[in-house]
């Protein structure tokens, strides 16, 4: 009966429709709903009844002793299903912190002039100039920033030199960018805040705040950035290259150049690079940025080179890097396939509500594995890896051992220590190593499912490629869906799909005074431009900057998804039917707000409500109601945003980034990828679940009868949920930044939103956890360590933070949060902060760049320029307009 019910309610009622019954059962169907990962409240029933009976018949057969212990296994198992640690509890710390430093010689590397930055329409018109191969850019153009070169511009505007110290510190000031915005801004006649201006008071910092910052808005009124971070981006960008011919309208000499500046700049004193700008040197970030640096034509007797093969033998070898540096290997012809465990195609075979499933894994693993699994079933391999002088030298530079003698299948589980962050469990070996048997015997019966497998691939990966734009979810997914395009298309570079890729390559690369650089997703506009936004209106200087506030409520009317006349002309519209969606797994989109553009075409949980507080909050500013050319945005438009919402919440009460949890838990013991953790997923997240709540309590503000009493559940239930993952100690865990003040800013606000006092047990207690890690000058300091360790970082942020270890992101962060709780007996702690970001102001008004803010996936930094300067003016606009009237005095 147990069987028949899963088969009636996960295959023949799939997709059959049913009136939603309300937030407990958000279900649309009768059967398995594939979108949200869920059976309805019928089919939970059903199973619990049929398999209980078939439970207790079972018992009836058996001795007493194993009814009563059968008993107990049952009382157990619900105990732990109630009260157990919930799923998204990101747990910690972990038993081994890392305790490795990254270290640099001394030097400053001087990097070339002419690169310029354009963005949204001239972006598009420089790309089709500089490409002119007859394929369309579609999509809005809003929020598109590119990197162009021409030798006669001045890189540095106005500067001689540009240079760079890793040594210093790794992370870049964007001042390539940021000296281009200020010039045109100059040009334009526009007023630069004057160095004598001494700010009176904290808004009056935040005012002077923002005058610099507006100099930085872009001309369609985003605010662009650098988003790089992570080093094995680009090296798998330029393996494809390589594999695809070298073509030079893929990558011309111009950003060959600046791509091999930047590995030259960023590699350590040990001849290594980290998986990140800030990480110490490991063998996944040393493998791809040493064969990336060989294929840009550096030779292997070049001093860098040397150095770099030092440091892999040092470590076995490359048969010990990580698996998806591994997969590159494989691809370009320096590592045998047999080195590589399997990446089964026809997984996609199984049915939707089969309990692992890939459909169910978080969109960012589902949609690299789909490509891998791709070119795994086909062994994609470099035409001319067997003589080209090049991967014939790296087999050599990359081994201990002589390559035609090493035993393949016997390393496929050997990885580095310092690159097995994440061990794989012994249920994943021992599920590779049965994978390997297949891989093996399977035949006839292999070749016919793995054929059906990669037809599904080839198919979903040009859906993807349209719904995007052909720019895809990120970076990784980027260039091997375009080898897949280009392998399905025969391996020719005229092929139509290759040839719209290639126009979407530069939106993923940023330049800085270390280089070119590719960024982990096509930027962070849209959620930069929502943070700064906020953070003018909240300080209540949004109406002094009316031009800056116009400019970016025409951004937000341009990059809500699906939503314009422009996105609904594109490809990507037609993917929004029921059909479609089911069919790809995607969530609905229409309405939604990305992290980036909206020609990405992927709306998240929090950019959505992030994008809608900002609309919300800038159509009630004076600026924007007698603006005469204001953007229409109706208010079907904002119900859109709010449905988006509404969908995204897991069935745990919190919200998780692009789609709701379709797995398990248990998903993560088969996690293939030792270098990062929790990936299997979409969690629900402290950050996503209050930036939810952000625009949710906003929009009911405004729009009280709309949807009223979901929108009172799903408050309540997110209430909940903030307090499930709330740790002993009174802190959150940070998914997404660096980290406790982070996610304490994100905690703190997202229990008041829900209603709870400012005296709340939950609220002081995380309060108390932030008084204890302040320092002495009044700041606080974190580091990806945080992250990395689940623990705070014990030196804080000292090594590109101040001397005491302290930051100005992590201490805006944190005044945030004490800020939002109005407590008077907080005030010392509060304006010992306050006071310590005034003091780091600079006389232009902006901040100085520290360390990296941003994370992913546990381990990976991720820069955010932007932080610098958005949380300071929003921390001291929060303690002016709204900490300071709420306990009274006249403050700093």
């Amino acid at each position: 009966g147990f069987v028949l019910s899963v088969l009636v309610f996960g295959q023949l009622l799939q997709g059959v429709p049913k009136k939603r019954l309300g937030n407990i059962f958000p279900e649309r169907e009768w059967g398995y709903d594939k979108i949200r990962g869920e059976y309805s409240a019928a089919a939970a029933a059903t199973f619990f009844a049929t398999f209980g009976y078939f439970y207790i018949s079972v018992l009836a057969m058996l001795p007493t002793l194993f009814q009563v212990l059968g008993c107990a296994a049952a009382v157990v198992f619900a105990v732990w299903v109630v009260f157990g640690t919930p799923v998204s509890m990101p747990g910690g710390p972990r038993t081994h912190p890392i305790d490795r430093h990254p270290h640099w010689d001394k030097k400053d590397f001087v990097f070339e002039q002419g690169w310029f930055n354009a963005v949204a329409s001239e972006s598009h018109e420089l790309t089709l100039k500089e490409l002119p191969n007859g394929e369309p850019l579609t999509g809005e153009p809003f929020g598109r920033q590119t990197w162009h070169f021409d030798q006669k511009k001045t890189t540095s505007g106005g500067k001689d030199t540009i240079t760079h110290d890793c040594s210093v510190n790794p992370n870049t000031s964007d001042k390539i960018f940021r000296a281009q915005r200020i010039a045109q801004w100059k040009a334009r006649g526009g007023k630069v805040p004057e160095e004598k201006w001494v700010p009176k008071d904290a808004k009056d910092c935040a005012r002077k705040g923002i005058a610099f910052y507006q100099m930085l808005q872009c001309d369609d009124g985003h605010w662009a950035g650098d988003y790089g971070g992570p080093h094995f981006l680009m090296p798998g960008m330029i393996v494809v290259w390589y594999v695809t011919g070298k073509d030079e309208d893929f990558l011309p000499a111009s950003k060959r150049r600046a791509m091999r500046h930047y590995l030259t700049v960023h590699q350590q004193a040990d001849g290594g690079w980290g998986t990140h700008i800030e990480s110490p040197s490991t063998m996944f970030g040393t493998t791809l940025c040493y064969v990336a640096l060989r294929l840009l034509g550096v030779s292997g007797d070049d001093p860098r080179s040397v150095k770099a093969q030092k440091f892999i033998k040092a470590q076995k070898g490359a048969l010990y890097t990580a698996s998806w540096a591994k997969f590159y290997l494989c691809l370009l012809g320096v590592m045998h396939w047999d080195g590589h465990c399997s990446i089964p195609a026809e997984f996609w075979m199984l049915p939707d509500w089969f309990p692992f499933h890939p459909g169910r894994l978080w969109c960012h693993c589902r949609m690299v594995y789909l490509p891998m699994s791709y070119l795994y079933g086909k062994r994609f391999v470099y035409a001319d890896a067997e003589k080209d002088p090049v991967t014939l030298a790296l087999r050599k530079e990359l081994y201990c051992e002589e390559y035609d003698g090493i035993d393949w299948d016997a390393t496929r589980h050997w990885v580095a220590p310092m690159d097995n962050y994440s061990p794989k469990p012994w249920t994943m070996r021992y599920a590779q190593d049965l994978l390997a048997y297949w891989e093996r015997y399977g035949g006839g019966l292999l070749r016919m499912v793995r054929h059906w497998g990669m037809d599904y691939c080839i198919d979903y990966m040009a859906a993807e490629d349209l719904q995007t734009n052909f720019i895809c979810i990120g970076p990784v997914n980027k260039v091997l869906n375009m080898l897949c395009a280009w392998d399905h298309g025969g391996r020719k570079n005229d092929n139509p799909k290759f040839q719209r890729h290639l126009l979407r390559i530069p939106d993923y690369l940023w330049v800085a005074e270390d280089g070119m650089k590719m960024q982990g997703y096509n930027g962070s506009q849209c959620w930069d431009t929502s943070f700064a936004v906020q953070a003018a209106v909240e300080g209540g200087l949004a109406e002094e900057f009316p031009q800056m506030t116009r400019m970016a409520y025409e951004y937000f009317e341009r990059t809500q998804i699906l939503s314009t006349e422009v996105s609904k002309k594109s490809p990507a519209y037609a993917y929004e039917d029921e059909e479609s969606r089911r069919k790809y797994y995607r969530h609905v989109s229409e309405g939604g707000w990305p992290f980036s553009t909206s020609a990405h075409g992927w709306p998240i949980s929090d950019c959505t409500s992030e994008g809608l507080k900002g609309v919300l909050l800038l159509r009630e500013l004076n600026a924007i109601k007698n603006w005469g050319k204001s953007p229409k945005i109706s208010d079907q438009r904002l119900f859109n945003a709010c449905n988006v919402l509404l969908t995204l919440q897991n069935f745990d009460g919190g919200f998780a980034t692009y789609e709701n949890n379709r797995g398990y838990g248990w998903y993560e013991a088969l996690n293939p990828s030792e270098v990062f953790g929790d990936i299997m997923i979409d969690y629900s997240y402290v950050e996503c679940t209050t930036a939810s709540l952000t625009g949710l309590t906003t929009f009911h503000k405004l729009f009280p009868k709309h949807r009223t009493e979901e929108i009172k559940s799903a408050i309540s239930r997110a209430r909940n949920f903030l307090k499930s993952i709330q740790r002993k100690d009174g802190s959150w865990y940070g998914s997404w930044a660096c980290c406790f003040t982070y996610a304490a800013w994100f905690g703190v606000e997202g229990l008041l939103l829900c209603g709870e006092p400012t005296t709340s047990p939950n609220i002081r207690a995380c309060v108390e956890f932030l008084k204890k890690h302040q320092k002495p000058n009044g700041g606080w300091g974190e580091d990806f360590r945080s992250c990395f360790d689940k623990s705070y970082a014990k030196e804080g942020m000292k090594a590109y933070g101040d001397s005491q270890g302290a930051g100005i992101v992590p201490t805006a962060w944190a005044l945030l949060a004490i800020a939002a709780a109005k407590n008077e007996k907080d005030r010392e702690c509060v304006e010992k902060g306050v006071k310590y970001l005034i003091s780091r102001q600079l006389p232009s008004g902006d901040w100085p760049q520290e360390g990296i803010s941003g994370v992913f996936n546990r381990s990976c930094g991720i820069t955010y320029t932007a932080y610098r300067n958005v949380f300071p003016i929003w921390a001291l606009g929060r303690y002016s307009n709204k900490y300071l009237p709420a306990v009274g005095g006249k403050g700093v």
